[in-house]
């Protein structure tokens, strides 16, 4: 009787090791699970990181006319009235 019982309590543990380390879903799907997430939570932190500079260029360009001066200067070439415009040629 008891080694019934053994041979029962051995045939479970090997089918519980057997979905662990064997099966589709167990250890090795876990590992790489982990793996995907920590990429994600590193693009996330990328992301995140760009839309802070992105929601503080906003705020600039909402808030400040020096940002939209500096921009119309460079991007679009205007001056001031009564300005002169000096273009300086390095050789």
């Amino acid at each position: 009787m008891r080694f019934i019982v053994l041979l029962i309590l051995f045939g479970l543990l090997i089918s519980l090791q057997y979905s662990i380390w064997i099966k589709p879903n167990g250890l090795s799907e876990l590992q790489h699970l982990n793996r995907i997430i920590v990429q994600q939570q590193e693009e996330n932190q990328k992301l995140a990181e760009r839309n802070q500079f992105l929601n503080a260029e906003v705020q600039d360009l909402k808030d400040g006319l020096e940002a939209i001066e500096e921009r119309a200067r460079s991007e679009l070439g205007m001056i001031k009235k009564n300005e002169t415009f000096f273009q300086v040629i390095e050789k």
